[in-house]
């Protein structure tokens, strides 16, 4: 996500390294995941309703900023609500049976974290979350009739989906920070989007209340052209210093892309009890170096659908960076080149990007409201939250 500078006296220091992790991807899952897995990486979304106009003490940009830096709470537990609309079409399940297809994956645990908390980059979402110290977190998705939970305590990490009775389990060094795969709280959001660089606004918008708790508003706006970004709210709570709410709108305008935040928060410390895990009689459980290892065969094997990232590279900086990878592909897919669960889909993936031209050559946009991917037909990926001007500008750049 991108970052920030103030127009107002305020200065955050040097920029930070933007870091950029490692995927693999097949050549025909990434027009259809990109955005997505992009956007997840960027935000979420509650639609939650603010009260009141509470009267706190006059504070800057900059000590505002500094407030959330040294905040360094340990404690917590509460209710966090998450509404994301990126306007994507419904693809009905399509993707995720792609994604398994495509990696030969299917006998995967519907309990991997990896997996399963990539829904909250669309729809409306609950959860709740906990937290005493770095050694013990937990996070619990509500759905109809069910319930998915992560939870780190001490070296272990669980994931259980009650509604197949799965567990997926993995052992961490206490002490390390267990990252799910998406920001999943307001505080996570919020230092993404306030990494320092210097192509940002930064300004104190009043006072807020949020889950029944003074806050004050810093909004945080894109100074470069070309971003899809329009503004970033964060309302900040004033003890505490914790984000309480992430509000993303989009440049274009309209509902917020990203909108998350507490319902409900309490710092007291949560019941030792809320991290213990011992899976249920009968449940199937995936250790994560056996759930690392799966067998591939045919068409599908890892060797013939992408190498290991290691090369992607960002382009350019601030809210207008541009990640690139090369999938060892050949472009967006004919209907021919797609496994028989696809479907249609190719039909699909043309009529839902945008084909373009340039020096680098010819390929297609994929665009939601905050995410733009440009698939070239040599293979190349370039994503961001750009416009597509400014992605074939980055396609261009390094022909």
């Amino acid at each position: 996500m991108a970052p920030y500078a103030s127009d107002d006296s305020t200065h955050a220091g040097e920029a930070d390294d933007l870091r950029v992790g490692r995927r693999k991807a097949a050549r025909y899952v990434v027009p259809v995941t990109v955005a997505g897995v992009a956007a997840a990486t960027i935000g979420l979304v509650p639609a939650i309703a603010d009260s009141g106009d509470p009267d706190l003490p006059k504070i800057t940009a900059q000590q505002l900023i500094e407030k959330i830096a040294a905040s360094d709470v340990q404690q917590l537990s509460g209710t966090v609500k998450i509404t994301t609309d990126l306007g994507l079409p419904d693809l009905g399940g399509l993707e995720s049976g792609l994604l398994s297809g495509a990696t030969g994956e299917t006998d995967g645990s519907s309990a991997d974290p990896s997996a399963k908390l990539t829904e909250l980059a669309s729809g409306t979402h609950t959860l709740r979350v906990a937290a005493d110290g770095p050694d013990r977190q937990k996070l619990s998705l509500l759905e109809n009739a069910a319930e998915y939970s992560l939870i780190h305590n001490g070296k272990n990490v669980w994931g259980y989906d009650s509604s197949s009775n799965e567990v997926y389990h993995s052992t961490v060094e206490e002490g390390a920070k267990e990252e799910t795969p998406v920001p999943a709280t307001p505080k996570a959001l919020a230092e993404e989007a306030l990494k320092a660089v210097d192509t940002t606004s930064v300004t104190v918008d009043g006072t807020v209340q949020v889950a029944g708790r003074d806050a004050y508003k810093l909004l945080v706006k894109p100074k470069q052209s070309g971003s899809t970004v329009g503004a970033v709210s964060v309302a900040v709570d004033a003890k505490t210093g914790l984000p309480l709410k992430f509000t993303l709108t989009p440049a274009s305008g309209g509902a917020a892309v990203v909108d998350a935040g507490f319902t409900q928060v309490s710092f007291t410390k949560p019941a030792a009890s809320t991290f213990d895990f011992t899976p249920p009689k009968g449940a199937k459980v995936t250790e994560e170096d056996a759930a690392e290892a799966p067998e591939h065969s045919g068409e599908l094997a890892e060797e013939d659908f992408g190498k290991d990232l290691a090369g992607l590279n960002v382009l350019g900086e601030g809210w207008t960076s541009v990640a690139t990878f090369d999938t060892g592909g050949e472009g967006v897919p004919s209907s021919d080149d797609l496994p028989a669960e696809a479907g249609g889909l190719g039909g699909f993936l043309d009529s839902f990007g945008d084909k373009v031209t340039g020096e680098f050559g010819s390929g297609t946009v994929f665009s939601t409201r905050l995410i733009n991917a440009l698939v070239t037909d040599d293979g190349k990926v370039y994503v961001g939250a750009v416009t597509k001007d400014a992605l074939v500008k980055a396609a261009e750049s390094e022909r």
